[in-house]
């Protein structure tokens, strides 16, 4: 650990605490070192505690929860892994209907949920995966739907104790938030999304309507999402495919051959052959178009 050694830890975590854990099979692409340390929270009431107590530790730690859009490195975490399994989610029905969720649901359920119960909204969700957290923090999107068209509030947590934020206070543009890319130390432990009554069977179809057209434009098997934000006016995946690269393979890393914005683990797979793939393509579209493709994943430890 860089500021707190595990003996401490263990005493303030006890059984919970795992130690050494591989994190690779937490995270969608199936890619990255150990962390030091490991803990699973189910609620988010043992959210708040469990990060509030790493905050007073002055202990670094790594938030998990469907582990897309994350590059871990090869060396792994130095620090405590906190994998958020805080999963409840309950509806309010009416005239004005709604979901509140917890930060470590699945997307994908919640869509589902509210489908069952007649409910539109979230129909462009349906294939997307992760959690209604890593929604909210990166504005997740597709289908011409986004996270920043249907959020009502957050609970976060900061510093200062719990808040309540509304859709304004997340300043949401293009698959970014206040809360990305910058040093506010928060974590959002749930959210209240907006809904419209509808006809379920609509819906449905609808959502398997959305499914279909990413199974046909989306590569299957593991991956971290789209790993480039597009460009404004443009594609990222047609401008690494204009530029030669589909199918360009590092180790067991591939560009995608059905879509270039897509890299594809093959098989045992290091995260330095990623990074590397990363600055070749980077490096191969500027040369070619002169756009500096933006990650839209996020890089994780050394």
């Amino acid at each position: 650990m860089t500021t707190l050694s595990m003996p401490t830890l263990r005493a303030a975590f006890g059984d919970r605490l795992q130690e050494n854990i591989s994190l690779a099979s937490y995270t969608s692409a199936r890619i990255g070192g150990s962390a030091d340390a490991f803990i699973t929270a189910y609620s988010s009431d043992e959210l708040a505690e469990i990060i509030s107590q790493l905050w007073e530790m002055k202990t670094p730690y790594l938030l998990l929860g469907g582990g897309s859009n994350l590059l871990i490195s090869d060396g792994g975490f130095r620090g405590v892994a906190v994998l958020n399994k805080a999963k409840e989610s309950h509806f309010s029905l009416g005239e004005n209907p709604s979901v509140w969720a917890e930060s470590g649901a699945g997307l994908i359920r919640v869509a589902n949920l509210a489908a069952t119960r007649g409910l539109d909204g979230l129909a462009w969700a349906a294939a997307i995966p992760g959690t209604v957290g890593g929604a909210v923090y990166g504005n997740a999107g597709a289908f011409g739907g986004e996270m920043a068209g249907v959020l009502r509030k957050i609970n976060i947590l900061t510093k200062s104790g719990r808040e309540t934020w509304f859709v304004d206070d997340m300043r949401y543009a293009y698959r970014n938030s206040t809360l990305k890319g910058v040093t506010i130390k928060s974590v959002i432990l749930s959210a209240e999304i907006m809904l419209t009554n509808g006809e379920q069977a609509k819906i449905q179809e609808q959502m398997r309507s959305f499914i279909q057209k990413r199974k046909k434009t989306q590569p299957p098997g593991a991956s971290m999402g789209s790993m480039f934000k597009n460009p404004e006016g443009d594609y990222a995946g047609r401008l690494i495919e204009e530029a030669g690269l589909k199918g360009t393979r590092i180790g067991n890393i591939e560009i995608s051959t059905l879509h270039a914005n897509f890299f594809v683990n093959r098989g045992e797979t290091k995260a330095s052959d990623v990074k590397m793939l990363i600055d070749l393509t980077q490096k191969k579209v500027f040369e070619k178009f002169g756009v500096s493709l933006e990650l839209e994943i996020e890089l994780i430890g050394e």
